[in-house]
């Protein structure tokens, strides 16, 4: 990645968040920490307005704006395919809203990206997927924005039936297959549960944002165990 390039994702990542550490850019960057440090004394001393210190962390005021980037051929393919792989597992809403954010890229580039991106030959097809999955999904979507109950009606692996009533927290998508990470008021505890093994699924009462029982709290369980 050029410098150039690097410092400008770092001004993207910091613009209007609480805090980033230098260890979160570096990783995500693929540099050391040192040089995060340097980068961003660099921005500093360029005028953009930085804030925080090392050891505590950085962000740049939401107000301030950038001079775009333009794309690379990789980056758009990478948007183009993301978004048209939303369109066929992500749902009607999911792929209403992904063709209206690939039509506002479009209109922000010139005509030879324009017309690359318009014939990048990365495809999703969606011909396969039944139509009762997208609307599972999104229901299941605004029930985790909502923090909402689900019950639902489950096939496990051996497909047996059971009844759950549980508290979704966020959806994983294994390149064919979600699966819902949730809280599972019958055994109370963290289960998965993937969406092509729920047949029902209904929308109950609202679930209290409880310690113990939140995403950061599967997360840590799943990587302790794994």
């Amino acid at each position: 990645m050029r410098r150039a390039d690097r410092l400008f994702q770092i001004a993207q990542y910091l613009r209007g968040r609480r805090l980033t550490t230098a260890r979160q850019l570096a990783d995500w960057l693929a540099v050391s920490e040192r040089t995060i440090y340097r980068d961003i004394r660099d921005l500093s001393l360029s005028g953009i307005p930085v804030e925080g210190e090392a050891g505590v962390g950085y962000r740049i005021k939401s107000e301030f704006n950038l001079p775009p980037l333009m794309f690379s051929s990789d980056e758009l393919d990478a948007l183009v395919v993301g978004i048209r792989m939303v369109q066929a597992w992500g749902g009607p809403q999911l792929a209403a809203s992904g063709a209206a954010a690939l039509a506002k890229i479009m209109l922000t580039l010139p005509k030879d990206k324009r017309d690359f991106a318009e014939a990048t030959a990365l495809f999703a097809p969606d011909f396969h997927i039944d139509a009762a999955h997208g609307k599972r999904l999104e229901c299941i979507r605004q029930a985790i924005q909502k923090r909402c109950k689900l019950q639902i009606g489950y096939a496990d692996a051996k497909n047996d039936a059971t009844q759950r009533m549980i508290w979704p927290l966020a959806m994983y998508f294994w390149g064919g297959v979600w699966s819902i990470a949730a809280w599972c008021e019958l055994r109370k505890d963290f289960r998965s549960f993937r969406l092509d093994r729920i047949h029902t699924l209904v929308t109950a009462a609202s679930y209290p944002d409880q310690s113990g029982r939140r995403l950061a709290d599967f997360t840590r369980k799943i990587r302790a165990n794994s």
